[in-house]
């Protein structure tokens, strides 16, 4: 699975990074930082979460 970001749609509240924080997190300038686009098994279950919570729906996920 891979997991994106559509950057013009995130706001950075920043609950994507409190899910998945080994996947994601917010830089310095509020701006998500994908670490991991391709979501390895164990990370499945967080990243879902983490494009779940998203309130502005900026964050997708797709098979590689």
């Amino acid at each position: 699975m891979k997991i994106s970001v559509e950057r013009a749609r995130c706001e950075g509240y920043g609950f994507c990074e409190q899910a998945a924080p080994t996947l994601m997190r917010l830089d310095d300038e509020g701006e998500l930082e994908i670490l991991l686009e391709e979501v390895p098994p164990a990370l499945t279950e967080a990243a879902e979460a983490a494009v779940r919570v998203c309130p502005v729906a900026a964050l997708g996920m797709a098979d590689a």
